[in-house]
């Protein structure tokens, strides 16, 4: 990647994760407990490639997280594409949870995207500390927001 994304960097990125993390979904809405679905988020976090520098700009920062976190967006065909890191592994393994949901979809199926329940779903609903519920919830808004773009 380079200073900045194509159309085709988004592609090439959803086609590559979209089975990892499907698997990852899985691994963590059947674990039997917290303990398990954190270890499960840390690897996760394995699963996203890393943001060269260049790409951690301020202006893609996601305003709210405690760490620092990135999102970029693209529109392809009526579909949005996302890509997204952050610097702490708990926050890049939710974020990897939560492009799970949101890549790939159009903007009717995200405005209509229930985080709450998508955190029961995956069991971490009451488990994330203030802070990083913050974080994901800023994110998600985020998201929302660039698909209305």
């Amino acid at each position: 990647m380079t200073e900045t994304l194509t159309a085709a960097d988004f592609i090439q990125f959803a086609k590559q994760t979209q089975a990892p993390l499907a698997d990852l979904f899985e691994a963590v809405s059947s674990a039997n407990n917290w303990q398990d679905r954190y270890r499960q988020l840390m690897q996760g976090a394995k699963l996203l490639p890393a943001l060269p520098p260049e790409l951690q700009t301020e202006a893609a920062r996601v305003r709210g997280c405690e760490s620092a976190a990135w999102l970029y967006h693209c529109q392809v065909d009526g579909k949005h594409l996302f890509i997204a890191d952050s610097e702490a592994r708990i926050v890049k393994g939710l974020i990897a949870l939560l492009l799970h949901a949101v890549n790939n979809s159009d903007s009717q199926t995200l405005a209509q995207f229930e985080p709450k329940a998508y955190l029961k779903q995956l069991g971490l609903e009451g488990q994330l500390s203030p802070s990083r519920s913050n974080g994901l919830y800023a994110l998600i808004s985020r998201i929302i927001e660039l698909s209305r773009e």
